[in-house]
């Protein structure tokens, strides 16, 4: 049996199909309390893909910590921000397998579950609309230079995934004493869409304090940093479908004095997590660790 089990799960975990996954525990969850989302009839269910656990339908946020082993911890916190296209999130790959190596190096990580959009609530009819046709990006063009304006993508309405990231940030401020956090320490990092609500609050939240971020896999496309914007350790392939050549959110972090350190890497491709096997960006989260370090984030306080 335990055979069987083995090579079962190690089977989905190179199968892109989708299956049905009952809801697991999280006993650890707290509810943000921000309310619901309109227009989802459907309740949150869980899914597998690529062995990795994924939720969709979130109409309620919920905030899990991951703590270091007493004597252990820093006093640095990160918010920790899954993707998955606004419409589930990748909790294992993105999530919790994140934070755990967070808190293993000292660090009081807190998966955030945001809000999602809604999508169609029978199994079924979710996977027919994960792969649907999509028009593929444009090619990137011999004459284009990392300078050339990225193509503006319409701007999502983030209402929602804002107001937990700041209920989250808000309390871990609140039980900083509880949790071993200095709130001059806390910082947020996210994947792909979770990049995107990383990138998002640090532009347009008027509560979050946010001493560093790091946006992996998330959009390049240039913007306007704010004077008082955290230092940024930014990741992505270039076999990204989201690089495309473009360095713009770089160039702007470089070009208002802020501090910013940018990782290209040869592959990995999408969703890479913490890394997939025969990858240069495998290594990422090493680098992200020496980052900290020599920016004073893993001394203890």
């Amino acid at each position: 049996m335990v055979l069987l089990l083995f090579f079962v799960s190690n089977a989905m975990a190179q199968d892109g199909t989708i299956y049905p996954l009952e809801a697991p525990e999280e006993p650890n969850a707290i509810p943000l309390g921000t309310g619901s989302v309109d227009n989802q009839p459907s309740p949150e269910t869980w899914f597998l893909q690529w062995g990795d656990p994924m939720a969709r339908n979130i109409s309620k946020a919920t905030l899990t910590p991951f703590l270091p082993e007493p004597g252990k911890a820093n006093g640095t916190a990160v918010i920790v921000a899954p993707g998955g296209g606004f419409s589930w999130l990748s909790m294992g790959n993105e999530g919790w397998e994140v934070a755990e190596a967070l808190a293993e190096q000292g660090i009081a990580a807190f998966v955030l579950k945001y809000r999602l959009n809604p999508t169609p609530e029978k199994l079924e009819d979710f996977s027919a609309w994960m792969n649907r046709p999509r028009t593929p990006a444009p090619a990137p063009s011999s004459s284009a230079t990392s300078s050339t304006p990225a193509p503006t993508p319409p701007q999502r309405n983030l209402s929602n995934q804002l107001e937990d990231a700041e209920a989250a940030y808000a309390m871990i401020v609140s039980r900083a004493e509880e949790w071993g956090v200095d709130t001059d320490r806390i910082g947020m990092i996210g994947f792909s869409a979770g990049a995107g609500l990383t990138m998002h609050s640090t532009l347009h939240s008027k509560t979050m304090k946010l001493a560093f971020i790091g946006p992996i896999y998330g959009g390049m496309g240039a913007v306007d940093v704010p004077e008082d914007a955290p230092p940024m350790f930014n990741v992505i392939a270039t076999d990204d479908f989201l690089f495309l050549g473009q360095t713009g959110v770089i160039e702007s972090w470089y070009k208002a004095g802020i501090p910013v350190e940018f990782h290209l890497y040869q592959n990995g491709g999408h969703g890479f997590g913490l890394g997939n096997p025969d990858r240069t960006s495998n290594r990422w989260f090493d680098a992200f660790m020496y980052w900290l370090e020599v920016n004073k984030f893993l001394a203890a306080k």
